[in-house]
């Protein structure tokens, strides 16, 4: 008796190890290169999936984004013992349901991750930040260069605040906008750079700004705060050609007005405007190629009224590369 006793303890350890009465004695972890792993069990730790191999008869480790959750499931509830695959789907085992949850939270992750973030070239993401960005090409590489907003505010609460005026007016050779300096800060090397404009609001942004906050001289147009402004999905944009001397560059009233009017100006470049899968994300392609000069880019709020706080660039091949430009990592979609 006492020889048999281990025996028996053998097969209480090895009964323990096997699945109950009415579940598969073994299943399949199907992996997304189409092959698979014949097992008994598994547990999913973290980013690891522990499984008990039924052919080599031990326990191994793979990564879990190794594995086609789906697929598992499916093979799973068709192939258990007596099933005739339309049976109600109450098979899954408790550990396949918990990673089954587990993936779907790291795939809505993963959109949440792409819509905040998306690739706009191969290896190169939008960043999570508000603001206006652009692509360009400088001696054959690709940069992702941030514009910032020509208002002059050294204290400006936002990426993107709004001086809000009349899109049609009578003041013609009145300056609608005047930046100092000759020339743009940011140079585009390419005759056609595509612009990327976020439309929500910063993270934590209150719905007034601080009491101390501080707004931009209008001469006229009406004030928005800057802590409140952001792009909104209706808005148009144009590119208009800056006259531009040695320290001053300008746009007069009656260029801007021009823009209500379609095709009034050759100085005027109207922009492709679609909205990048997740809504965080206005992509902006220029309808024809822009000649070397000063240009801004204009936000059209309404049919009634202009954004006069523009982001100004300059295009010229032969500029020395913009600051801090953003390359291309190796990761890809």
């Amino acid at each position: 008796m006492q020889r048999l006793r281990p025996i028996f303890l053998a097969c209480l350890l090895l009964a323990g190890t096997l699945p109950v009465e009415g579940q598969p004695t073994r299943q399949r972890l199907v992996l997304k290169d189409g092959s698979y792993q014949v097992i008994t069990q598994y547990e999913r730790k973290g980013d690891r999936v522990r499984f008990f191999s039924a052919e080599r008869d031990d326990w191994e480790e793979i990564p879990a984004s190794l594995v086609d959750w789906d697929a598992t499931a499916k093979w799973n509830r068709q192939h258990q013992a007596g099933d005739d695959s339309a049976a109600p789907d109450t098979s899954h085992s408790e550990g396949m349901s918990e990673a089954a949850k587990i993936d779907a939270e790291e795939r809505a992750s993963r959109d949440a991750e792409n819509a905040r973030m998306p690739f706009i070239s191969p290896g190169l993401r939008l960043p999570d930040e508000t603001g206006v960005w652009a692509l360009d090409t400088y001696q054959g590489q690709i940069e992702l260069i941030h514009l910032p907003q020509s208002n002059e505010d050294l204290n400006k609460a936002s990426e993107h605040s709004i001086k809000a005026a009349p899109l049609v007016t009578s003041a013609g050779a009145r300056e609608a906008v005047r930046i100092e300096g000759g020339s743009s800060r940011v140079q585009f090397h390419v005759e056609a750079p595509v612009f990327f404009v976020s439309l929500d609001a910063p993270p934590g942004e209150a719905d007034e700004p601080p009491g101390n906050a501080l707004t931009v001289d209008t001469h006229g147009a009406a004030e928005i705060k800057d802590k409140n402004a952001h792009s909104s999905p209706d808005s148009r944009y144009f590119i208009l050609r800056m006259n531009s001397s040695h320290n001053l560059r300008t746009i007069l009233a009656q260029e801007v007005s021009r823009i209500a009017q379609a095709g009034a100006s050759e100085d005027i470049t109207e922009m492709k405007k679609e909205i990048l899968p997740g809504g965080r994300w206005m992509k902006l392609t220029p309808k024809n190629a822009l000649l070397i000069g000063e240009y801004a880019l204009f936000e059209v709020l309404s049919p009634q009224d202009v954004n006069l706080d523009v982001w100004a660039f300059g295009l010229n091949p032969r500029a020395k590369e913009n600051g801090d430009p953003r390359m291309p990592s190796e990761t890809t979609p």
